[in-house]
């Protein structure tokens, strides 16, 4: 095991002494030892990094501080005094707050509601409303965010609600604070306004235990990291003695010289897959684009552009007023998610914990409920014969679980990701959107997603990536479709166009004509 630092962390050194420190920590699962032996500590003021991929070990560790889990050795020490959490309630009474990767809101409950749920203020014996609208504002409005507190959160997006969940953490009054992927699905003024609410919580002493995958970012505002691997601990360094690659090393045991694989798959010109003035209520745009053998087409677009829109109306899982969906030369009449389905269009949302998986049910559930045909006899399911392909699926993408038979919420992102993609493959899916597919997963893990879009290109299958990451749509699309304000502005070949192009077409700036350009294909 190669490591930057062998040596646990030295708690007290250099300045605010810890707050927070974990020591030894043991956690086993059935058939999984989930933690061996792992040290953390946190010191007042700063803002300490978590890294290691999918499955290191990071969230177990959150939660065993946080009480959502016991330890089986080792010990958490809180302020100078060992602690056992019974729940996660008392850790916050305590004055520890997490910020899960995925979010744990109640999607029909408003803004204020979810900020002070269980902690509503009252008057009388009766909620004292208008208070605590008033008192969630306050800390939205310190986050900057267009969010009033009387909103549902079912109306919100994803980053909207993550802006929700950093609000709901600052009105606890923390003075330990763990931020799970906080900047997942923000935009970018999104992350510089946390990155300020972040310094000035360092400034009041607020220790922050701050896990992320972008590693790039976390030079703006991280003091030390900390490195896991498998289960166990790597090392702990200053942030600014470490570059991203030493520490991408430390995460995958190896160097990464490339962040994209090779690509395999060869365009053609044949079209399999097109889409002709596709219309949405609410937009006087319509959106052509078409898809060929062997390509991956990107989806690029700030916030709010109509990536997503677009790929739900197609889909059926948004009403759409308008337009063709054809697949090779048949035309598609697609009334809902079902009808899709049922021709081969698949779409792989990006929160995959809401519309993606099904978290209480095991991995063998989630690969084949797409498919019970395929695995059923004489309208009973197939016991032997739904074992067999979800463990032909589990290989086949090195879905890292115990067991067929593990609950999903119990597995990591990365691989509730894998056990996603593996339910639409195992239904033949022809042409597949992929939503955000690396969100909240590590670099091992991202490389491992993308060599799978390029095999299923390769093998004939449609490939549309909507992605945030710019990078991502440089290497790993062939086109890239950019969206702005609900409209398509270009249909750019990746080879021959940069970020900055891109943005100029995302942000407006720049704009195509594509009058009588698509019936033959977008070029």
């Amino acid at each position: 095991m190669t490591a930057l630092n062998v040596a646990p962390p030295v708690g007290a050194a250099g300045g605010g002494g810890s707050i927070l420190e974990a020591k030894g920590i043991v956690k086993r699962f059935p058939g999984v030892l989930a933690l061996d032996d792992v040290h953390f500590d946190l010191r007042r003021g700063e803002v300490h990094a978590l890294c290691g991929e999918n499955g290191a070990g990071k969230s177990t560790l959150m939660k065993v501080i946080t009480g959502l889990y016991h330890a089986d050795a080792g010990e958490v020490v809180y302020k100078g005094e060992p602690r056992r959490f019974a729940t996660i309630q008392d850790a916050q009474a305590a004055g520890i707050t997490i910020i899960h990767q995925e979010l744990n809101l109640v999607p029909h409950l408003s803004v204020a509601e979810n900020i002070f749920l269980g902690r509503e203020p009252k008057k009388g014996w009766f909620v004292d409303r208008k208070k605590m609208e008033r008192d969630a504002q306050v800390f939205l409005d310190r986050l900057k965010v267009n969010i009033r507190a009387s909103d549902l959160v079912l109306t919100l997006t994803v980053a909207r609600q993550q802006m929700v969940e950093i609000a709901k953490a600052l009105s606890l009054n923390a003075e330990v604070l763990i931020m799970d992927e906080p900047t997942s699905s923000l935009t970018e003024s999104e992350i510089d306004r946390l990155f300020e609410i972040i310094r000035e919580l360092k400034s009041d002493g607020v220790g922050i235990i701050y896990i992320s995958h972008r590693l790039e970012e976390l030079r703006r505002i991280a003091d030390r990291v900390t490195v896991m691997r498998d289960g166990g601990y790597v090392s702990t360094r200053d942030f600014a003695d470490v570059t991203v690659n030493d520490i991408v090393a430390a995460m995958v045991g190896r160097a990464l010289e490339d962040k994209f694989p090779p690509r395999t798959s060869t365009t053609t010109d044949e079209v399999i897959f097109r889409v002709v003035d596709l219309t949405r209520p609410g937009s006087r745009h319509k959106v052509s684009f078409d898809l060929r053998r062997g390509e991956i087409l990107g989806f690029a677009g700030l916030m709010g552009a109509g990536r997503t829109e677009t790929a739900r109306a197609i889909f059926g899982a948004d009403h759409k007023t308008g337009g063709k969906v054809m697949l090779g030369d048949q035309e598609l009449s697609i009334g809902g998610p079902i009808d899709a389905i049922t021709a081969g269009i698949a779409y792989l949302s990006e929160d995959r914990k809401l519309n993606g998986l099904a978290v209480k049910m095991t991995v063998k559930e989630n690969i084949t409920m797409a498919n019970m045909e395929a695995v059923s006899r004489r309208g009973f399911i197939d016991k032997a014969r739904e074992a067999r392909a979800a463990r032909e699926t589990v290989v086949k993408l090195n879905v890292k679980t115990p067991s067929i038979d593990q609950i999903a919420k119990n597995l990591s992102g990365g691989n509730q990701q894998k056990v996603v993609i593996g339910k639409w493959l195992f239904r033949d899916s022809r042409v597949l959107f992929f939503d955000e597919p690396t969100r909240g997963i590590d670099v091992g893990a991202k490389f491992a997603i993308y060599q799978l879009l390029d095999k299923l290109a390769s093998e004939g299958i449609g490939v549309v990536m909507i992605t945030s990451e710019l990078p991502e749509i440089l290497g790993m699309t062939d086109r890239v479709v950019v969206f702005h304000e609900g409209q398509v502005t270009g249909i750019l070949e990746t080879a021959k166009t940069s970020q900055e192009e891109i943005m100029q077409y995302a942000s407006g700036v720049k704009s195509m004509n594509f009058t009588n350009t698509i019936a033959g294909g977008a070029r």
